[in-house]
C-alpha cells in the first residue's frame, strides 16, 4: 500500500504519456533526418497514431478529467495505441515474409497523395508495400516496428492504468 503513494497522479501520468510520444516522434525525426532512414507508408501510419495517443495525453493533462472523463481519455488513448500496434504488427509480418512473397515496392507517399484518389492512397498507406518489408535498422536484433510495437504496448498499458486506477 505504501508503494502507491509514489506513483504519479492521474494528471501527471497524462503528461508522461504526452512526453513519451513526443520522445518517440523526436527519435523518428532523428532517424529520418540525421540517419537518413526514409519512412515507409506503414511507418508514417504508425507515426500518426503515436501523435494521436500523445495528443490525447496532452488533452488529458490540460483537462485533468475525473470519473468518466478519465475513463474516456484512457479508453481513447488505449484504443489508438492498439490500432497503432496493429500497424506495427502488420509491418513486422511483412518484414518476416520470404523475399519472394513480399509485396512489390510502390511509389513514395508524396507521389501517392498527389496522383491517386485519396481512398486509394490511404489504402496503400494502411496496407503497406515492399518498402515496408525492408529492415533498415535494428537494435538488439529488433527492427524499428518491433520497438514501435513495444512502445504502443507501453502506451496502451499507461492508458488502461488510467481507466482502472483509483484517483488519489
Amino acid at each position: 500500500m505504501h508503494l502507491l503513494q509514489y506513483l504519479p497522479n492521474i494528471r501527471f501520468t497524462y503528461l508522461l504519456i504526452f512526453l513519451g510520444c513526443t520522445g518517440l516522434m523526436l527519435v523518428g525525426m532523428y532517424m529520418e533526418h540525421v540517419m537518413e532512414l526514409i519512412p515507409c507508408p506503414l511507418c508514417i501510419t504508425q507515426r500518426v497514431f503515436i501523435v494521436a495517443v500523445g495528443l490525447v495525453g496532452l488533452l488529458g493533462f490540460i483537462h485533468n478529467p475525473s470519473g468518466w472523463g478519465r475513463k474516456i481519455y484512457g479508453g481513447l488513448g488505449a484504443l489508438l495505441a492498439i490500432i497503432g500496434g496493429g500497424f506495427s504488427s502488420r509491418q513486422l509480418y511483412l518484414q518476416n515474409l520470404p523475399a519472394d512473397q513480399a509485396p512489390a515496392c510502390g511509389p513514395g507517399v508524396g507521389y501517392l497523395l498527389e496522383n491517386f484518389p485519396l481512398m486509394e492512397a490511404l489504402s496503400v498507406l494502411l496496407r503497406g508495400d515492399g518498402n515496408c518489408a525492408e529492415v533498415a535498422w535494428t537494435f538488439l536484433g529488433v527492427s524499428i516496428p518491433g520497438w514501435t510495437l513495444v512502445a504502443f504496448i507501453g502506451l496502451m498499458g499507461f492508458n488502461i492504468w488510467q481507466i482502472v486506477r483509483q484517483p488519489k
